[in-house]
């Protein structure tokens, strides 16, 4: 009875010595915790929004670092490293969508200087709307999960960014929000054995690019909620020169509202210029594409005459409701 025992005893013992064993082998792996981070909530009508549409032209302003961050001395001479990065992010990610045409503003001087060892006259492209945004929060933290056997390190970025979408015929904000994002890393080890964590630096980059992504989809759904318009310039024969081609998502056949400008009052409540709903007067289809990049036109052709004494300048071209 007694040997028997013993036999028991030593057994548990065993079996014991076993999954604590197993449980060295178990949790040396490090993981990354996305959650949600690094995915963009991409709504509805972005998903079902036509690749080919009539594009805004959309240019990000600035966007900056507000965060203690911005006075480390491992920044380079403008002082603002993880704003270039999170304006370089939503940059790609909207020119990514292909339904914006992005005019470039943060490094203007470069292409400047470029187009001066060229020979090339510089002209800048207006914007219909700017983006302007900062990082508000960023920072890091590490912590460390002790149980009896064994120790958990976990490593957290976190970062929240605020962007601005302002209409730049009025300088009205129309467009506000406000995203944060985090990413994590752990690392355990078990009676001291597994892996090491080390600093992991590319937290950083994850954790912004997540904030980005919670912001990006409401932008986005916005501009293309923003009216697309364009401009008679001149006439041509029957013809009329209207603004804007096949880079803007124009096609042969097109049809295009023609409106009267309606007449600009001051509210007295906002201080802001109103102008009031234009008049439909023609309807223009598009017969020919002509020009390319900033010299893009398109010929149209207008159902209805216009008076000879027409101000073109008094005309708008809208989308066709």
């Amino acid at each position: 009875m007694k040997n028997h025992f013993s036999k028991t005893k030593l057994s548990l013992i065993v079996a014991l010595g076993i999954v604590l064993t197993s449980g060295c082998t178990s949790s040396t792996k490090q993981t990354l915790n996305s959650n949600q981070s690094n995915q963009a909530s991409i709504s509805p009508t972005i998903e079902t929004a036509p690749a080919m549409g009539l594009k805004r032209k959309v240019a990000i302003a600035r966007f900056t670092d507000e965060t203690k961050n911005s006075n480390s001395i491992f920044v380079d001479k403008s002082f603002d490293n993880i704003g270039k990065q999170a304006a370089d992010i939503l940059s790609a990610r909207l020119t990514n969508s292909g339904q914006f045409i992005m005019l470039e503003r943060d490094d203007l001087d470069k292409v400047r200087n470029e187009q001066a060892l060229e020979g090339v006259t510089s002209a800048v492209v207006g914007a219909d709307y700017l983006i302007i945004g900062s990082i508000s929060e960023f920072g890091r933290k590490t912590t460390s999960e002790t149980g009896i056997f064994s120790r958990n390190k976990i490593q957290q970025a976190m970062a929240t960014v605020n962007v601005r979408l302002i209409d730049t015929t009025t300088g009205q904000i129309v467009f506000s929000e406000e995203g944060s994002g985090e990413a994590r890393a752990e690392a355990n080890t078990t009676f001291g054995v597994g892996e090491r964590a080390a600093f992991d630096s590319t937290l950083n980059d994850k954790a912004i690019s997540a904030a980005i992504s919670k912001v990006v989809s409401d932008l986005m759904e916005n501009l293309l909620d923003m009216p697309w318009k364009a401009y008679l310039i001149a006439k041509q024969d029957d013809q009329y020169i209207m603004t804007g081609g096949a880079s803007q998502g124009i096609s042969v056949g097109d049809e295009f509202t023609i409106l009267q400008k309606g007449k600009k009052i001051k509210n007295p409540q906002t201080g802001f210029m109103i102008e009031l709903a234009g008049k439909p007067i023609a309807t223009a289809t598009v017969v020919l594409l002509s020009g390319a990049a900033k010299n893009e036109i398109s010929i149209v052709s207008l159902d209805t005459q216009l008076p000879a004494q027409t101000d073109l300048a008094q005309l708008v071209v809208m989308e066709k409701e």
